[in-house]
């Protein structure tokens, strides 16, 4: 095999290491207690860690060249529907955030997500994502660390599930465009914080958490102030780069 053959496939793997990750997610879930979830949300920083920067690497070895038979894409999409969608919410499950009365309400998400990873223009042309990117590891993460009251979790579920079907726009970092700087440098202080919280004592968790989430914030209301410029409804190839 050439080289670039044998680096194309490298980054395959590297990007397929997300579902080993995933497959161990499954295995500790199950096992339930917190350590056991820690231990998941630990595998979730792993795992996201891969999927912000496989793209870059696969773009650096052009794989679409050598390997033009092999969709990374599609495998990144399968993994990401596991260890941003699924999982979460089977932790969620898992972890009685709801009450058995309200547990039917995490198909919600399930359902919602589906519907946005089937969207062609999930993500734009003009590299953006087009409706809440399913990002409910983070969800997960603060309704668990949060302890969050049951109304709260519920309408928070209900809430990020709405603004799938919202055709807003989000930043997405990892293809550049506006305070793409400033997303990368608070997604790599708000992962060292997200760690914090793993490894420090219960009596310290919340605090960090609540620390934590200024990063969220201001990722969605940047997202928000970007998705104002454009009418509701308008599509990637429809509309002018930003």
């Amino acid at each position: 095999m050439r080289p670039r053959t044998v680096l194309a496939w490298l980054v395959h793997l590297y990007t397929a290491s997300g579902l080993i990750c995933a497959a161990a997610m499954a295995i500790l879930i199950v096992r339930g207690g917190d350590e056991a979830f820690r231990a998941v949300f630990a595998l979730m920083v792993v795992t996201t860690v891969v999927d912000a920067t496989d793209g870059w690497l696969a773009r650096k070895v052009r794989v679409k060249e050598v390997l033009p038979g092999f969709d990374g894409r599609t495998l990144d999409d399968l993994i990401d529907f596991h260890v941003y969608t699924s999982l979460p919410l089977l932790l969620l499950w898992r972890a009685r955030i709801l009450p058995d009365s309200l547990q039917w309400l995490l198909l919600v998400p399930l359902l919602a997500s589906a519907y946005g990873y089937s969207q062609t223009n999930a993500k734009t042309a003009d590299g953006f994502f087009l409706g809440f990117p399913s990002l409910w590891n983070a969800v997960a993460f603060y309704l668990y660390f949060l302890e969050t009251p049951v109304w709260l979790s519920a309408a928070a579920i209900v809430f990020f599930s709405t603004l799938t079907f919202v055709p807003t726009r989000y930043l997405y970092a990892s293809r550049g465009g506006p305070f793409a700087r400033v997303i990368t440098v608070g997604g790599v202080v708000w992962t060292l914080l997200v760690v914090l919280v793993l490894a420090r004592p219960a009596s310290e968790r919340h605090t960090l958490a609540l620390v934590s989430m200024i990063y969220p914030v201001l990722y969605l209301a940047l997202s928000w102030t970007i998705g104002r410029r454009f009418p509701a409804g308008v599509r990637a190839d429809q509309s002018a780069p930003l």
